[in-house]
C-alpha cells in the first residue's frame, strides 16, 4: 500500500469519520485552522489517484467514498514501521515503547490480558 503524506492521512481521517463527503463537507470537518477548499480538492485528486478514494458523481459535484478502510491503512503502516526500523519485529517496537516511557506496565498487562482473551 502507498504512503499517504500528512495531509493526504488528514483528509482521509475525516473520510473515514464521514463515510464519504462532498467537497465541502469534507473542508468543513477539517480541524482548525482549516485549509482553503482548493487545496482539499488537490489533495482529493491525488487520494483517487492513488486509489485511497473513489469518486461518485452527483449531478456537477463529487461525492468521495474512501476505498482503503483505516484499519486497513493502519495495519499497513505499523507493518511498514515494524519493517523498516525494528526489522519486522512487532516485540522490537514494544520494547521500543517501553523503553521510550510510552507504554507503562498497566499498558503492558491489559496487552498480555486481551492477547489471552484471543
Amino acid at each position: 500500500m502507498k504512503n499517504l503524506t500528512r495531509a493526504e492521512e488528514q483528509v482521509m481521517k475525516v473520510l473515514w469519520k464521514l463515510g464519504n463527503g462532498l467537497l465541502m463537507e469534507v473542508v468543513d470537518s477539517m480541524p482548525a485552522p482549516q485549509p482553503h477548499k482548493n487545496t482539499v480538492a488537490t489533495i482529493l485528486k491525488t487520494l483517487v489517484e492513488k486509489e485511497f478514494v473513489h469518486i461518485e458523481p452527483v449531478g456537477r459535484i463529487h461525492r468521495y467514498h474512501p476505498t482503503v478502510s483505516k484499519n486497513e491503512y493502519t495495519k499497513s503502516t505499523l507493518t511498514n514501521v515494524a519493517k523498516g526500523y525494528f526489522k519486522g519485529s512487532f516485540s522490537d517496537v514494544v520494547s521500543f515503547l517501553v523503553d521510550e516511557k510510552k507504554l507503562s506496565v498497566e499498558d503492558l498487562e491489559l496487552l498480555m490480558k486481551q492477547l489471552k482473551k484471543k
